[in-house]
């Protein structure tokens, strides 16, 4: 399986913040935005990871992440030209997939919760091995501005509709998703929608009509934050330095989930944190493999 990371987009909701940076390289406490969704993949045992952004943008994430090798990744960079929807990703990305599955991950969600691990290798698993696409349900407040999941009196997902007025439940679709290779020849074939974008959400309900959809529920232990206000921007920021200080461990450390991975070794660790020294991301690394 190989993974998508969407870090396009305008970020027209954070202006003017965004006006000169990239939106998923803004800070979520001590790390950057696109630390958190690049962490899941790496949760998921995924290496080989296809950062898609703007024309103006993309040289900043090479600057950043380079060639993913410092974690025991391989990080390739497309370039969306025009924001048209989380779906044309999959178009976008298509030669670098080739047969291979998929993960996709937008930029500025962040998810922290018990037993992810195992539900991301299942997912994995499903689409690799079973031709299953998995999607993350999630309660929210204001499931209008999500792809909403309508269920069945069995509690059976039916429906998936996108940003409805009059949403069937309080279960929004997360940014996080698992499908099969099939995945590009359905976003070939969708059309625009009338906001002008591929939506995701068309994928998801070609899936769901196939009976080759899992609607995965994340339960109220789990957080889940779309950062793209300021106001989430802020709350995920408190969110993390509260999780951080009360456990004592990071929230997507890069380092430390490709050492326990075997990716990298505790000298390539020690290298990059002596680098940091000076910051507490850095000495949380020193404290923990010197």
């Amino acid at each position: 399986m190989k993974g998508i990371l969407m870090a396009g987009g305008k970020g027209t909701r954070l202006l003017p913040i965004t006006g000169g940076v990239s939106k998923q390289l803004l800070p979520i406490y001590d790390k950057p935005m696109v630390y958190y969704p690049l962490s899941i993949l790496m949760l998921a045992d995924i290496r080989d990871v296809l950062i898609i952004s703007t024309r103006e943008d993309i040289v900043l994430y090479k600057r950043l992440l380079d060639d993913g090798s410092q974690w025991g990744l391989s990080i390739d960079y497309a370039i969306q030209k025009k924001p048209q929807g989380i779906a044309q990703g999959f178009l976008v990305g298509k030669k670098f997939l080739g047969t291979s599955s998929v993960c996709m991950v937008l930029g500025d969600n962040v998810f922290y919760g018990p037993h992810l691990e195992p539900q991301l290798m299942k997912a994995k698993n499903n689409a690799s091995n079973k031709q299953i696409a998995t999607v993350f349900g999630v309660s929210v407040n204001n499931p209008q501005q999500y792809g909403v999941v309508g269920f069945n009196e069995h509690n059976t997902a039916i429906s998936i509709e996108e940003k409805p007025k009059h949403p069937p439940s309080n279960v929004a679709v997360a940014g996080l998703y698992f499908y099969p290779n099939s995945v590009i020849q359905i976003a070939s074939k969708i059309s625009f929608s009338k906001r002008g974008e591929l939506e995701i959400t068309t994928i998801n309900q070609q899936y769901l009509y196939q009976k080759a959809l899992e609607v995965v529920p994340l339960g109220n232990s789990f957080t889940w934050l779309d950062t793209g206000s300021p106001e989430s921007l802020l709350e995920a920021s408190q969110f993390i330095h509260t999780i951080e200080k009360r456990k004592g461990s990071k929230v997507a450390c890069l380092e430390e989930i490709a050492f326990e991975k075997g990716w990298i070794t505790k000298t390539d660790v020690l290298t990059v944190a002596r680098q940091m020294n000076r910051t507490a991301y850095g000495q949380y690394l020193i404290n923990k493999y010197l």
